[in-house]
């Protein structure tokens, strides 16, 4: 889970809208055309969040990102109770990007957030009913849609027996139990974290880590059983009343899989944040510092990554078949090199023993693999 993420990710938005993050550089200035249906200009600095306009027509829409403060900063778009429409992470200094969404309309907010924390800089937005002809489609997307979120349920299903078990250990006070049952415990939500994400109230239940909390927030789910596990060795009272409380949440996440509005973009988006999760928490050994798990999120997090683009692939590989083929490259390449680490159990090796060098190997891997991933929610536009 990112740091100080407290709604949902990008792919999947309850019954907002689906996203698209194209993350490419633009080479063109943004400028608006002649008529008013440019793209919105958004200039980021340390203290402002500014937007050439606050008020477009719903369906497709690009904003132009413009980074002029000092520090590297987000962009969001928020619905009602800050359910995430689209996102871009990781905007450096002096850079520009373009972020496309398809956005419903409704009222929303634009948020940049200089350092990457907090709620942001906030404009409200008006996006107002389209006109004209529907938006075209196509079948195989719609194929695609249904195919993913077949997977996700399925992702979330298989989850909750693992969960209880490893609640089951705790309850017992069999520490080395629930340590072995840990990591796959985690495997259904790392391989869709983008759905579970969506559903902001779970998210920060579940998946928070200890230096990621709010004002406020009590520390619950997999990282505080964690600590308690590997770090402190023993297991009491409110261990057993939180390992109850996480199967109570995920069940609720299981359940509501079903209200995800999924989309194609979407999806591709998704694939690409579940590559920034691994550069960002996998890579560093921040998300399971206790129990040096990391490496089966990772292997998680590309798997969830390598679904969603396959279903998209026959669309993809159609509009633009050199990404396609660079694509299935750096997935070959990127599970290759994961399965280096694997054991004959299925776990993989403890992350505390991969090397600076390994892990540095494993940063060039992500790197391959998302500059060409950033590039799959444009190849499945339909025009």
């Amino acid at each position: 889970m990112p740091a100080r993420r407290t709604t949902a990710a990008t792919f999947l938005v309850l019954a907002v809208a689906g996203a698209a993050l194209v993350g490419c550089s633009k080479k063109d200035d943004g400028k608006a055309s002649a008529d008013g249906s440019g793209p919105v200009q958004v200039t980021a600095t340390d203290s402002k969040c500014e937007l050439s306009k606050t008020s477009f027509p719903a369906g497709h829409v690009e904003l132009a990102v413009a980074n002029k403060g000092n520090k590297t900063t987000e962009v969001y778009v928020y619905a009602e109770g800050d359910k995430i429409v689209t996102e871009r992470e990781n905007i450096g200094p002096g850079t520009k990007v373009s972020i496309n969404a398809e956005i419903k309309a409704g009222t929303y907010e634009v948020a940049c957030k200089p350092g990457m924390t907090g709620d942001g800089i906030r404009q409200k937005i008006t996006v107002t009913a389209a006109s004209g002809a529907p938006a075209k489609t196509d079948d195989r997307l719609t194929q695609a849609v249904a195919d993913y979120r077949k997977y996700a349920q399925e992702q979330a299903d298989a989850t909750i027996p693992v969960v209880e078990q490893f609640a089951a250990a705790i309850t017992a006070g069999d520490v080395e139990k629930a340590k072995s049952l840990f990591a796959t415990s985690r495997l259904g939500w790392e391989r869709t974290e983008p759905v579970a994400e969506s559903f902001g109230d779970i998210d920060p239940k579940t998946d928070a880590r200890e230096d990621a909390l709010e004002d406020g927030q009590k520390w619950t789910g997999w990282h505080r059983l964690e600590k308690a596990l590997w770090a402190d060795g023993k297991i009491g009272d409110e261990e057993k009343a939180l390992a109850a409380q996480l199967v109570t949440d995920l069940k609720d996440w299981q359940k509501r899989v079903p209200e995800a509005e999924i989309t194609p973009t979407g999806m591709a988006n998704g694939a690409k944040e579940l590559l920034d999760e691994v550069s960002k928490n996998k890579i560093t050994g921040e998300e399971d510092r206790y129990s040096h798990t990391d490496l089966s999120d990772f292997a998680a997090n590309v798997e969830g990554a390598r679904q969603a683009y396959e279903l998209l692939k026959p669309v993809a590989s159609e509009n633009d078949p050199t990404l396609s083929k660079a694509l299935d490259a750096e997935f070959e390449k990127i599970t290759g090199l994961l399965g280096k680490y694997r054991q004959a159990d299925g776990s993989y090796t403890s992350y505390d023993k991969v090397t600076e060098d390994e892990r540095k190997t494993f940063s060039d891997a992500v790197n391959a693999l998302s500059e060409p991933l950033s590039k799959l929610a444009a190849a499945v536009v339909v025009k």
